[in-house]
């Protein structure tokens, strides 16, 4: 019988909660997350998507982890400004860097549900595996976290083998995804998890599943390739039947699409990897800016420590201070 890992539902819930007309947001450093947005998209049609590219500061896997984790937090302050009733980590990295602050921070406080991506890819290699052999090739900021050896610590009797693959992301990022160079990296990369014998390969980045040709290419067909982004669709509906969230009819809205930095080489690769959902990507200094409708980026620790002691926040006037 295989660990309980499935996704939690939080029932010590906030008076105050989101709606179910609202958008899911979504976010990663760049492209990659668009995989999670695909699965999305075609698992919850009603659904609309508010999509955050942080391409100016990313990719995230090079970065301190606590860079990472600020650059996260305030996108997704700024996404729940914008009123999304759901939140969606659509990076390995930044799942690693923020998940238990995120559930503090928007579950418990504002009843916004958090998915991630390694939780949900766990599960499945978990499910997956047949001689108990799993490999994991993520960022070095992923590997070094060790977010995946630690969630895969309900499944003690797994071996667990880790490789970081810093240059992955940007051939993906610069929209290579075949030819002579990818395939010579994947073979220097994937060459100590052939010698482990495993069965099963994570794919701990959201932007590797776009190169799973050349991944399958040389790990061989005898190997499962497990992508986070169908299961955590998968949890996203979850979450949303259980908060009593999901849309009963299709929204009016398109999905919107949001970068940080150029909107152009974003829009052109995110047209390649999703298709006509992308209609136009529009460029953001702050994704509050977008939608200013909100107040959650204005929220002082003051508040947020009153939110925490059982006070409804009163949001700030001022444009100042974030949480």
């Amino acid at each position: 019988m295989h660990p309980d890992l499935s996704v939690p539902v939080d029932d010590d819930r906030p008076t105050v909660r989101p709606v179910a007309d609202a958008p899911i947001g979504v976010f990663d450093s760049g492209v990659g997350g668009l995989t999670v947005a695909r699965a999305i998209i075609d698992q919850l049609p009603n659904e609309r998507i508010v999509y955050v590219g942080d391409t100016l500061n990313g990719p995230y896997g090079p970065l301190p982890i606590a860079e990472v984790r600020a650059h996260a937090l305030r996108i997704m302050d700024e996404l729940v400004d914008t009123g999304v009733k759901l939140l969606v980590i659509a990076c390995n990295t930044a799942s690693a860097a923020v998940l238990r602050d995120a559930r503090e921070r928007y579950t418990r406080t504002y009843g916004i549900p958090v998915v991630e991506v390694i939780q949900p890819a766990v599960r499945r290699a978990v499910a997956s595996t047949r001689n108990g052999r799993v490999g994991v090739i993520a960022t070095q900021a992923t590997v070094g976290s060790r977010a995946y050896e630690d969630t895969f610590a309900a499944a003690p009797q797994l071996e667990i083998h880790s490789v970081a693959c810093p240059r992955f992301v940007p051939f993906v990022e610069s929209g290579v995804t075949t030819g002579p160079e990818v395939l010579a990296t994947a073979e220097e990369y994937l060459a100590p998890l052939q010698e482990r014998s495993i069965d099963t390969l994570v794919l701990g980045c959201t932007h590797y599943p776009l190169l799973t040709g050349v991944i399958s290419y040389v790990m061989g067909e005898g190997v499962t390739l497990v992508s986070s982004a169908e299961e955590t669709a998968k949890d996203v509906f979850r979450a949303l039947m259980g908060h009593d969230l999901a849309r009963s009819v299709p929204a009016d809205e398109p999905h919107e699409f949001l970068a940080t930095g150029d909107p152009e080489p974003f829009e052109e690769l995110a047209r390649r990897f999703l298709g006509p959902e992308v209609l136009r990507v529009r460029h953001v200094g702050s994704v509050a800016e977008q939608f200013p409708t909100g107040s959650l980026s204005k929220v002082t620790p003051e508040m947020l420590m009153e939110a925490r002691n059982g006070a409804r926040p009163v949001p700030s006037t001022s444009k100042g201070n974030k949480a």
